[in-house]
């Protein structure tokens, strides 16, 4: 029943056009807008294409989780909730904690995807990770519990607020954090009470955990794992706590 559920959950987000373009279409164009434009001081190398795809693309990723974990997911449950959707989903055969599980299978293989088209565009756009077959499993590493995290917040907000509160709420999120998050801004380049502030949000903690392992060629940087990992267990308890199906 998961397994089936999951599968629907999955091809009704890839038919969602607004989806698409929010976990696809945006994530693919600022990468290639940024990488091709030196509009933003990125640090060492920016002056070059190659400089700022190094930088810009674990930023890219990072927003792809935010996409389609965070963003994607709490507005269609909000609307799900809204038309008593998840109420008929929870009176079915189908266990409300599997209903769960398969949003967030139909969320994995979603990003799944997302990630490799958006490293297919970076690599065509001359990026070169750094750190090897090491570099990739430490970026695993940090996006099991990102992913897990902004997911669990997702629900959150979709299972306490209201459809349209949750709309304007989870794309306001989306955009703030394009810019504050470290996805296209460095955050040395905030004041360093702000930069402090952002650096415990979990979009900005993988986007600079990313780029320690993928640019610097980095060891997996085990305070970011904690850091995720604590946003995780949180906001996975926090949603089985407050989410509501009606």
């Amino acid at each position: 029943m998961i397994a089936a559920q999951s599968a629907l959950e999955t091809r009704m987000l890839l038919r969602h056009g607004e989806q698409l373009l929010l976990t696809v279409v945006i994530p693919t164009l600022l990468l290639v807008l940024f990488s091709a434009v030196d509009i933003i001081d990125t640090g060492d190398g920016g002056d070059t294409v190659a400089g700022r795809v190094a930088f810009l693309a674990p930023g890219i990723l990072a927003l792809a989780v935010l996409s389609t974990a965070f963003t994607g997911q709490a507005i269609s449950t909000g609307f799900e909730r809204r038309y008593g959707v998840l109420k008929r989903l929870g009176a079915s055969p189908l266990p409300r904690w599997a209903l769960l599980t398969a949003k967030s299978c139909s969320v994995a293989v979603t990003l799944l995807l997302q990630l490799v088209l958006l490293c297919a565009v970076a690599f065509a756009l001359g990026w070169s990770p750094a750190g090897g077959a090491a570099g990739v499993a430490a970026a695993l590493v940090l996006l099991v519990p990102a992913t897990v995290a902004l997911s669990a917040l997702g629900l959150l907000m979709a299972g306490t607020l209201r459809a349209e509160a949750t709309l304007a709420a989870a794309n306001l999120v989306f955009i703030l954090l394009i810019f504050g998050g470290g996805v296209v801004v460095p955050l040395e380049n905030f004041p360093d009470a702000v930069a402090r502030g952002l650096e415990l949000l979990p979009v900005a903690a993988l986007s600079e955990g990313l780029r320690e392992v993928l640019q610097q060629g980095a060891p997996l940087p085990w305070g970011t794992v904690a850091l995720l990992t604590g946003w995780a267990v949180a906001a996975t308890a926090a949603a089985a706590r407050f989410f509501r199906w009606e």
